[in-house]
């Protein structure tokens, strides 16, 4: 990697942990009432929100990573193009957090850093074992999206709206990896992925 390359790296990370996300298309549900909640209720949406939040910067640093190490161009096109949409959800679900009176986990240094180091290990492997990899996160993103919609008030529609899109966001960004050759996993792999996001999104819910 040139000094160059890897200033505008540094600088992605960087904007990615610390810097307010910005998003293009408009954040779904603005336009909807606020809920009349609780202080329980926005206490647990603000958790599940920050949970949402967290696995977005996780998203940036697998798709940082895994796009440094592709071998094919077109590959890199598509990864930097779907951290563009995890983008717009960093700044949906940062602005939600930030309506429910909550804040941003305080360990998102720290599974950017992890997710890095995962998306490289996956490029390293090969783009079809790098997209496979992309597949099953978002397979299981879309799974613990489903979870959220299930958990959340039924009343707070901008809550419901925001998640609804972000989960056709992900089951589009998984068919994309299929789309480009992405192998499937080995079942113990993905068992293995699920405990180790059930233990992220467990401490995240609550830091």
């Amino acid at each position: 990697m040139s000094p160059d390359q890897l200033i505008v790296e540094f600088d992605r990370a960087l904007r990615t942990v610390l810097a307010p996300a910005r998003s293009v298309r408009p954040v779904p549900g603005s336009a909807l009432p606020e809920a009349e909640l609780d202080v329980a209720q926005k206490h647990h949406v603000a958790g599940l929100m920050r949970v949402n939040h967290c696995g977005e910067i996780c998203a940036q640093a697998l798709y940082q990573g895994q796009a440094l190490t592709s071998r094919d161009p077109s590959v890199r096109d598509a990864l930097r193009s779907a951290a563009d949409e995890e983008t717009e959800h960093l700044a949906w679900t940062e602005q939600r957090i930030g309506e429910l009176g909550g804040r941003k986990s305080l360990l998102n240094p720290v599974w950017y850093l992890g997710s890095l180091t995962l998306g490289l290990a996956a490029g390293v492997l090969g783009d079809k074992w790098n997209l496979g990899f992309l597949a099953e996160t978002e397979r299981q993103v879309e799974a613990h999206l489903d979870g959220h919609l299930l958990s959340l008030p039924n009343d707070d529609l901008r809550s419901r709206a925001i998640v609804d899109q972000m989960r056709l966001d992900e089951i589009q960004h998984a068919e994309t990896a299929v789309h480009f050759g992405a192998a499937e996993l080995p079942a113990p792999a993905k068992a293995l992925m699920r405990v180790m996001a059930k233990i992220m999104t467990g401490i995240t819910y609550r830091i």
